[in-house]
């Protein structure tokens, strides 16, 4: 992958893909709740500024989380669809807690589009395939 880094910190890469014209997030270490929003408001960012129907959102680094659904990732999910998302391809976190608790948020989200893997190149290939609607506004 060929990324424009958005975004670089100890918690969190984000960068754009502008081969696929998709957003690619990596996740790092342990992430609670609040730091959990705060990674999710910087996405929130990059979508806005590179606007995209897809992301490649990988996990396999978080090495243990705490996130859970609330009324803010409700309205988080609303913003990003409005900012254009129809696709995540979700590659889950290798520890066996975190990624229940990451499977527990990805099945109670209907739209985007989720997809969960095991691995990026997996993502990537899934990714790929995915059809972009034109969405009328």
């Amino acid at each position: 992958m060929q990324l424009q880094t958005i975004v670089d910190t100890p918690a969190i890469f984000i960068g754009y893909d502008a081969p696929n014209q998709w957003l690619y997030v990596d996740w790092k270490g342990e992430h609670d709740q609040e730091s959990s929003q705060a990674c999710c408001l910087l996405m929130l960012d990059s979508l806005r500024a590179h606007p995209c129907a897809k992301i490649l959102n990988d996990n396999s680094s978080i090495i243990r989380t705490t996130m859970q659904l609330s009324l803010w990732g409700a309205w988080w999910v609303e913003e990003m669809r409005n900012a254009g998302l129809q696709y995540i391809a979700w590659v889950l976190p290798r520890s066996l807690v975190a990624r229940q608790t990451t499977e527990a948020i990805v099945q109670a989200v209907e739209n985007p589009h989720i997809g969960t893997f095991d691995d990026v190149a997996s993502a990537y290939v899934w990714l790929q395939q995915q059809p972009v609607r034109v969405l009328q506004r």
